[in-house]
């Protein structure tokens, strides 16, 4: 086959090349990495085990960065990712991967960087607690908005290395119950006819959509984050959002007129209904606010609260 390396033929180190690799090891972002004549190649989308033919996309001296071309033989730790748009989605990096060997390849990850970066001969840590559920698990999901080419309002989160807009309608990573809110919200501002940020020009109005949940009261929360506030009877709609979802129990705007595609502003904000959702632990109870993010899956948070 034209183009592809030959196990005799001398590999060119240039942009669009294909060589022959297996990935031997994972990086921080989630990227396979594999050596061709004693240079490093970064491949998304690749796990220790696979063995593949790679295009290289951007070249330097001592390593690459490249793409899947053909993969050869797959990892016994690949998976077929939850979401349909994983390979493009930039919001996560490791769902091709199975979860068991997940968790072992992050541990890895911090004794190569206390080793590498920190200086220490031995290290010995902790096991990493594992997920209870891995999926399904985050309570707080932020979503920047935008319009296709028809002009249909969109959500989800950007391309990989671009700020190319991925729509969603569900996401495997958030709790299921936000699910109908992302989808539905989308088409009431359609409705509306509000106005969606553009930020190579600085105008329109809608920026974000947030929505957050108590896992276990099931409270929710729905914020918009606009430019300037001018939406047309946002609190009639406010007021609709909450007759329909009989678990929400607030609906926030918060003003972000600054260029930075930052999501919450420090600006005042309006409110219909509470100003938080309620969330249990075991022997802790709390209010949670837009601003608060947990980092951590539920089983984490107990342990934790303990």
């Amino acid at each position: 086959m034209p183009n592809l390396p030959l196990k005799d033929s001398p590999i060119q180190w240039r942009q669009g090349e294909r060589v022959e690799l297996s990935i031997v090891d994972m990086n921080h972002n989630g990227e396979g990495v594999g050596r061709v004549d004693g240079r490093v190649v970064f491949v998304p989308d690749t796990v220790v085990g696979d063995r593949l033919i790679t295009r290289l996309t951007h070249v330097k001296p001592a390593y690459a960065y490249g793409v899947i071309h053909r993969l050869l033989k797959s990892s016994p730790h690949r998976v077929r990712p939850a979401c349909i748009v994983a390979d493009k989605c930039g919001g996560c990096q490791w769902q091709h991967v199975n979860y068991a060997y997940q968790v072992e390849a992050k541990q890895q990850l911090v004794v190569q960087n206390l080793q590498k970066i920190g200086g220490f001969a031995e290290v010995q840590t902790e096991p990493i607690l594992a997920a209870e559920f891995p999926l399904s698990y985050r309570n707080k999901a932020t979503y920047p908005l935008g319009r296709s080419a028809t002009a249909q309002v969109q959500a989800g989160y950007y391309q990989k290395g671009s700020h190319q807009l991925i729509n969603l309608n569900q996401c495997p990573i958030q709790d299921a119950r936000l699910n109908p809110l992302l989808a539905e919200v989308k088409q009431d501002i359609q409705q509306r006819g509000w106005s969606i940020y553009d930020e190579t020009r600085h105008e329109g109005e809608l920026r974000h959509l947030g929505l957050r949940i108590g896992r276990r009261t099931g409270e929710m929360m729905l914020i918009l984050v606009a430019r300037e506030g001018k939406l047309p009877e946002l609190a009639a709609q406010a007021e609709e959002w909450c007759d329909r979802y009989p678990d929400l129990v607030g609906v926030c705007l918060n003003l972000n007129p600054q260029k930075p595609t930052l999501f919450l502003a420090q600006k005042p904000v309006v409110w219909w209904g509470d100003r938080c959702c309620e969330k249990n632990l075991p022997d802790c109870s709390f209010k949670s606010v837009p601003l608060l993010s947990f980092r951590f899956t539920r089983s984490r948070q107990k342990r934790w609260c303990r």
